[in-house]
C-alpha cells in the first residue's frame, strides 16, 4: 500500500500542479459506486507532456497494479486545470482492454470522470471537459455527499444516430445505434427472449454472447476496431411501469450496474422516435424530449440498483442529460508509481 504523504492537499490546489518538471507520477484509487472497478487518477502535473500515450509506460504500471493486488484496477484518468477558461479540469481517459498490452484511448466513461474529480478535491460545482470525447460535463455536488453529473452537449435527432435510422437489424436482431457521449447499441431484452427483470438480470453466457455479437457487428458497421471498446451494448426491457430495465456488457463480461454513459445514452435515446428505447415507453413517456422543452425523469432498473436520469431538450434539440444521485470514494491516495520516464530539458 501506498504511504500517505503530507503535501497531497498542496498538489491539489487549482495551479499547484503542472509547475516545473514532473516530481515523480503520484496517482490515487477512486472508486464511483455502479462502476465495475476502481480508477486509477493520475495528477496531469506530474506527467512529462505525452506520457500517457507511451505504450510501454502504461504496461509496465498494469503489471505493478497487478503485482501489488491491484489488479482489479481498469481503468486510467488523467486529470488537471484545464487551460480553458469555461473549464475547470481537463479530463483524459483510457480503458484497459483484457489483453495484458491493449488499451483503448477513444472511449470515454462517467464513473471516471465523477472519480476525477473527487480526487481533484474541488469543492462546489466543477465543469470538466471530457478530452477524450469532446463532451463538457457539469459535476455538481448535493447536499448528501453524491454528485449530479450532467453532459451539457446540444444535439439534434441527426447527431443521435450515426447510421442515419432509429433501428436497424444486426445479427438477426432490430436494434438501434445512439452516440450521446459514447456510443451504444440497444437491444429489447424481449428480443432475446428475456421478458422479465429476473430473467433480464439473470441471463447467463449465451446471452451475453449474442450481445457481443451484435457489438461486434456495429463495430464493424462504425468502423471501429471490433477489439476495442466501442461501441457499448445493452439489453433493455419495459419489465414495470413507468421505468426501465437495463443490463450492459463490458468488455470482459457482464456489467455489475450501467456504466454512467450509458445511462446518459439510453435517456438521449428514449427521446429519438423509432428507437428501441422509445418503442418501449409507455403513454405519455412516448413522445420525442425535443417537443416537451422540460427535464425528463427516468428511473432505470439495473443489477446493482435503481438509477435516476432526466434529459431536456429545446427546440428541436437535446439540451443536456444528467445522472442523478452518483457517489464516488477515494480508496487510496497519492500512490507512487513505477514510472521509468526521464524528463529532459
Amino acid at each position: 500500500m501506498g504511504a500517505r504523504r503530507p503535501r497531497a492537499v498542496d498538489r491539489r490546489r487549482p495551479g499547484a500542479a503542472g509547475l516545473g518538471r514532473p516530481r515523480g507520477v503520484i496517482a490515487d484509487v477512486v472508486r464511483a459506486e455502479g462502476a465495475p472497478g476502481p480508477t486509477l487518477v493520475l495528477d496531469q502535473g506530474r506527467l512529462p507532456r505525452g506520457a500517457l500515450a507511451l505504450r510501454g509506460e502504461l504496461i509496465a504500471v498494469r503489471r505493478w497494479l497487478e503485482e501489488t493486488g491491484r489488479g482489479q484496477v481498469r481503468k486510467i484518468a488523467l486529470v488537471g486545470p484545464s487551460p480553458v477558461a469555461s473549464y475547470d479540469v481537463d479530463y483524459r481517459f483510457v480503458q484497459c482492454l483484457p489483453e495484458p498490452d491493449g488499451f483503448d484511448f477513444r472511449t470515454g466513461c462517467g464513473h471516471s470522470l465523477l472519480a476525477a474529480v473527487v480526487a481533484s478535491g474541488r469543492r462546489g460545482p466543477v465543469r470538466v471537459r471530457a478530452v477524450t470525447t469532446g463532451d463538457p460535463v457539469l459535476c455538481l455536488p448535493r447536499p448528501d455527499g453524491s454528485y449530479t453529473v450532467r453532459v451539457e452537449r446540444p444535439v439534434s435527432v441527426a447527431e443521435l444516430l450515426p447510421t442515419g435510422r432509429p433501428v436497424q437489424r444486426l445479427c438477426g436482431l432490430p436494434v438501434s445505434l445512439v452516440r450521446y457521449g459514447n456510443p451504444y447499441v440497444f437491444v429489447a431484452a424481449r428480443d432475446l427472449g428475456l421478458t422479465s427483470r429476473d430473467a433480464l438480470f439473470g441471463a447467463g453466457a449465451e446471452v451475453l454472447g449474442r450481445l457481443l455479437a451484435v457489438r461486434a457487428a456495429a463495430a464493424r458497421l462504425l468502423g471501429l476496431p471490433v477489439t476495442g471498446a466501442l461501441p457499448k451494448v445493452a439489453a433493455v426491457g419495459a419489465c414495470l411501469p413507468g421505468r426501465l430495465s437495463v443490463r450492459a456488457a463490458t468488455v470482459t463480461g457482464w456489467h455489475p450496474g450501467l456504466a454512467l454513459t450509458g445511462s446518459v445514452c439510453l435517456a438521449a435515446a428514449r427521446g429519438v422516435p423509432g428507437t428501441v428505447p422509445w418503442l418501449l415507453s409507455e403513454g405519455p413517456d412516448r413522445r420525442p424530449w425535443a417537443a416537451v422543452e422540460r427535464v425528463r425523469p427516468l428511473r432505470l432498473d439495473t443489477p446493482s440498483g435503481p438509477v435516476l436520469v432526466s434529459a431536456a431538450g429545446t427546440g428541436q434539440r437535446l439540451a443536456h442529460v444528467a445522472v442523478h444521485g452518483k457517489r464516488a470514494r477515494v480508496l487510496e491516495r497519492s500512490l507512487s508509481l513505477p514510472w521509468r520516464i526521464h524528463v529532459t530539458a
